[in-house]
């Protein structure tokens, strides 16, 4: 088996592996589940073969002597992301992955190629979501500095769950920038853990990858380490904003176990800023409001909602019309819809449908073949 990534997804599969090493040695009984070793991981780290943006590559089929030729295009979702475009035997086919074609505070969006292909495979995360339920990330910006500003001027903190990867550098990197232009009254930032390792590798392409703020280096902002607290009571004695993994708040995380103690903070705040999966935690705290009485897990006991809780949407997928733009740009002949609820797909392959009569549409579905016409 041949593994092939961008340059950025390889070095961010070396540190998570790794990561990932430590938190199963703490959560699994290595008597009944055998964990992979770092010496594992460090030999698959070396089988990845990687590609840059843009750099054609051949592939050789795996049922013949057929060549399949290759090229990764910026997906602008997160550092590393790709699309991929295949041309075999006269065929062009184009497969987003996860796509933004919308700009990011450092990521700038998605580049996509410049010629028509046959089929395209797409994502369809937000196809059934109004757009206009989302705002643009500039005016999303304004609401979250402005929210922030109203946490801190009372005396509170303010605690935001966010993934490692991805979410934490865009929202470092919103927090101090909006401080450097006064938007935000500047206080201690906290951050920790592999995120700020994941920092270097966005510091390290920020002239490689489509990216705004080229100037900006993450690791350079001022953070104080979450890790090297000795008691989470001292992220109350003055106003600070804290980044903490994860981000939908599980069980046994940073952002779960301080998420238990800013519910008791009258004057502090969560703000979530990304997707909660309605099975965790952070589902149920995202939904709560002052007042209410909620239970994270089954081996909690219930508490009272003191803190205020918002939510903010910044999203690193494409709104669907975006999604539908894509269509119109590559003017493909059969649409693949993947990677979406059932509403998501049905809207996505609707709205196809509708706007450009003649294409084929086709719902992919876990073990069956798809057959075209």
């Amino acid at each position: 088996m041949k593994i092939i990534t961008t340059p950025q997804t390889r070095a961010v599969a070396e540190l998570t592996l790794h990561n990932a090493i430590s938190i199963l040695k703490r959560q699994v009984d290595e008597s009944e589940f055998e964990i992979y070793s770092r010496d594992e991981v460090d030999l698959l780290i070396k089988s990845i073969n990687y590609k840059s943006y843009n750099e054609k590559f051949i592939l050789n089929s795996l049922n013949s002597n057929q060549e399949i030729e290759a090229e990764f295009f910026d997906a602008g979702h997160i550092i590393g992301s790709a699309g991929i475009f295949f041309a075999v035997n006269g065929i062009k086919i184009f497969f987003t992955g996860d796509i933004n074609l919308s700009s990011q505070t450092l990521l700038s969006g998605a580049n996509l190629p410049s010629e028509k292909v046959d089929i395209l495979i797409t994502e369809t995360t937000y196809g059934a979501t109004d757009s206009s339920e989302i705002n643009n990330w500039e005016k999303e910006v304004e609401r979250f500095s402005s929210s922030i500003n109203k946490v801190i001027n009372n005396g509170g903190s303010v605690l935001i769950p966010v993934f490692a990867l991805g979410k934490l550098q865009e929202m470092l990197a919103t927090i101090w920038l909006q401080m450097q232009r006064n938007k935000i009254t500047g206080v201690d930032i906290y951050t920790g853990g592999i995120g700020n390792k994941i920092n270097r590798i966005y510091d390290y392409n920020r002239y490689v990858v489509n990216r705004n703020e080229t100037e900006l280096m993450l690791s350079d902002i001022p953070q104080k380490n979450l890790n090297e607290l000795n008691d989470f009571d001292d992220l109350f004695k003055f106003p600070s904003i804290v980044l903490a993994s994860s981000g939908m708040m599980v069980e046994s995380t940073n952002s779960f176990m301080l998420a238990k103690r800013w519910l008791q903070k009258k004057d502090s705040a969560i703000f979530t800023v990304g997707y909660m999966d309605p099975s965790t935690p952070g589902s149920i705290i995202a939904s709560a409001r002052k007042g209410d009485k909620i239970q994270l897990t089954d081996r909690e006991k219930k508490t009272e909602v003191k803190c205020s809780i918002k939510n903010f949407r910044f999203s690193a997928h494409s709104k669907r019309e975006e999604l539908l733009s894509l269509v119109k740009k590559l003017n493909p002949d059969k649409v693949v819809l993947i990677h979406g609820d059932k509403e998501a797909i049905n809207w996505m392959g609707a709205s196809i449908l509708k706007k450009y009569p003649g294409k084929k549409v086709y719902a992919a579905e876990n073990f069956k073949e798809i057959m075209f016409d």
